[in-house]
């Protein structure tokens, strides 16, 4: 498609060529391992064109992995974009394809907790070393980057606390200290959309898929979307890892990718109608609500994405007992308590100051109350409001 079209019109219309929809609405949905080849140079061709998605090997992809990769492409405005069968696949294999022993990564100390724990875990045995930052920090970022630093990953808004950093001045100090590093993304919470990361000089917007592109929790996928400069690397070093994903969790994707706008617009208007209620309860000490002025980044917040998730977290002004914690959690009528979020349903879970403060060492805002962490779907927002002030009542 032309890139004169918007958002909205982009996300129904790309990645629905003739070749990969073969006339129909949707892309078709083509499982094959073996894809035949009718002559000996209808097979030296598609061996020459194998990265260029000519129909060579399952594992290299088929029409409708073409067609969510030309989607997503579109979408962020990449090069290309390889497709993993999880969010955590996309974070290591990125990192992976740029890394060899004795390099050095720049981590986000407020990342997600098993991208952390691939640094300190696997990584480290690898003999590549992290050094964990303060996104709050910004220019002050680039101080920290070495001879020996490949990678700089960011992650916007924060895990747990949803704080925005400063990324394009943060991309803009690093790459004075050196223009070459690789800058990665955990874009997820934006989907994709709300940032565009590679518009600020980002190499790599990096999603869990399994959140806001599928949209309906039930299906798994990863997405690295790369620009030119490192998209012909990550590729081929994903490829030799192995990592791939099955058509028809490629097509259920895409299918979910063409209403993302328009939830992104009910997930906007419900998350901040329960975070502004919520900031005004006696029992909350503070909203990590981006969208809200009192949370840290909003600024810049208002300045880079143009809209907002349904994720967010607050702070409780106590600790929760046990005793109180269960009964705060376990009686919820609407807020299911589960991993994961970006579905239509409204998700709840917590965190102990304590938990929060052994995985992100970091960080110099600490928490003194429980955090609880919700995902607001598409429930009407009053009942929502509802269900929430029956659990602050259930804690006196």
């Amino acid at each position: 498609m032309s890139n004169k079209y918007s958002l909205a019109t982009t996300l129904v219309h790309a990645g629905r060529s003739k070749r990969v929809s073969q006339g129909s609405v949707n892309p078709v949905v083509q499982r094959a391992s073996s894809l035949v080849f009718d002559s000996i140079a209808d097979k030296r061709q598609a061996t020459v064109n194998r990265a260029k998605q000519a129909l060579f090997y399952g594992r290299r992809g088929t029409l409708t992995h073409f067609a969510l990769q030309d989607l997503m492409c579109e979408m962020e405005g990449g090069a290309g974009c390889y497709l993993y069968p999880c969010g955590a696949a996309a974070v290591t294999n990125a990192i992976l394809a740029f890394v060899q022993s004795g390099d050095n990564i720049l981590m986000t100390g407020a990342a997600y907790e098993p991208t952390q724990d691939f640094c300190n875990k696997i990584l480290s045995k690898m003999n590549v070393s992290t050094t964990y930052y303060d996104p709050m920090d910004g220019e002050k970022i680039a101080e920290l980057v070495q001879p020996n630093t490949k990678v700089l990953f960011l992650e916007s808004p924060s895990s747990l606390t949803f704080e925005v950093p400063d990324v394009p001045n943060i991309v803009k100090a690093v790459r004075k200290i050196n223009p070459e590093i690789v800058i990665m993304i955990d874009n997820t919470w934006a989907g994709g959309i709300l940032f565009k990361a590679l518009e600020h000089d980002i190499d790599i917007s990096i999603q869990a898929g399994t959140k806001y592109l599928v949209g309906h929790s039930d299906v798994m996928i990863g997405t690295a979307v790369s620009n030119a400069r490192c998209w012909d690397q990550l590729r081929e070093n994903s490829y030799l890892m192995g990592q791939m994903v099955d058509a028809d969790t490629a097509y259920t994707t895409a299918r979910g990718i063409r209403s993302l706008a328009v939830r992104f617009k009910q997930h906007t208007e419900s998350s901040i109608k329960v975070a502004q209620w919520l900031a005004e309860q006696p029992e909350v000490k503070a909203v990590f609500h981006p969208a809200l002025p009192s949370c840290p980044g909003h600024e810049f917040f208002k300045r880079d994405f143009t809209g907002s998730a349904g994720l967010f977290s607050f702070e409780l002004k106590e600790q929760l007992s046990r005793e109180k914690l269960e009964r705060f959690m376990d009686n919820f009528k609407l807020f299911s308590m589960a991993y994961s979020w970006g579905g239509f349903e409204s998700l709840i879970l917590y965190n102990q100051p304590a938990d929060i403060a052994a995985i992100r060492p970091n960080i110099k805002r600490k928490l003194t109350g429980t955090l609880i962490r919700i995902h607001i779907g598409f429930e009407d927002v009053n009942e929502l409001i509802e269900d929430l002030k029956a659990g602050f009542e259930r804690l006196k």
